[in-house]
């Protein structure tokens, strides 16, 4: 599985803080926004079409004709739903968080010190999206890619993330101190996914990489 050159990267957390009026009108309907059961199944199945495609193929894989056909949309329903891969990718990255997010509410996390449980939940995630590398490829690649167009959905795994941090570290209510640490962690998290696909870092390389930013980061600051 080859990654093609992949841009400058953007931190996630300038993301978080871009504009959410995409440019040109362009943006996903949100699920706030999808009224009716049939509108919010229509949602999750262009999601669930988007990611076996992507699983199957990567990034590549996922072409909007391609995704209205395995989702039994018409393609122009599709775009109202989601103007690009980019948004489709991003969303089903959400998504996947989404999930990992209420298993972990379920779970008892292990550790005696805020970095260990951090590094946990870290180790957790990453080990699941190592599990499909041709999915996990075509997410962060569309993480990347994404611009203000793309700025909720962007907004909405930036958000799931803080989440899921402040719940390992026993943070009810976050100051901003707390929220550039999880900034940075997720920063360290992505650029190091983007290594793993492209072959740059192997999956103990990413390991042991996440854990030593977390304790530099936590260790030395609280």
């Amino acid at each position: 599985m080859k990654l093609k050159q992949v841009p400058e990267q953007v931190p996630m957390a300038a993301k978080a803080k871009t504009s959410t009026q995409p440019k040109n009108g362009m943006s996903a309907l949100s699920s706030d926004e999808l009224g009716s059961a049939a509108q919010r199944d229509r949602r999750r199945r262009i999601i669930d079409a988007t990611l076996a495609l992507a699983s199957k193929g990567g990034y590549d894989a996922v072409q909007m004709r391609a995704v209205a056909e395995k989702a039994d949309v018409a393609l122009g329903t599709l775009y109202r739903y989601f103007p690009s891969k980019i948004h489709l990718l991003v969303s089903g990255l959400a998504r996947e968080f989404e999930r990992a997010h209420e298993k972990l509410q379920r779970t008892s996390i292990p550790g005696d010190t805020p970095s260990e449980r951090l590094i946990f939940v870290l180790s957790r995630n990453t080990r699941l999206m190592q599990r499909d590398p041709h999915l996990t490829e075509a997410m962060v690649r569309a993480f990347m890619f994404a611009d203000t167009t793309a700025a909720a959905e962007v907004e909405q795994v930036g958000r799931l993330l803080e989440s899921m941090f402040a719940r390992a570290m026993g943070i009810e209510e976050p100051t901003e101190h707390d929220r550039a640490v999880f900034h940075l962690i997720a920063d360290v998290w992505m650029a190091n996914l983007v290594a793993w696909v492209t072959r740059r870092a192997s999956a103990a390389d990413v390991a042991n990489r996440l854990e030593l930013s977390v304790h530099l980061l936590l260790d030395n600051t609280r």
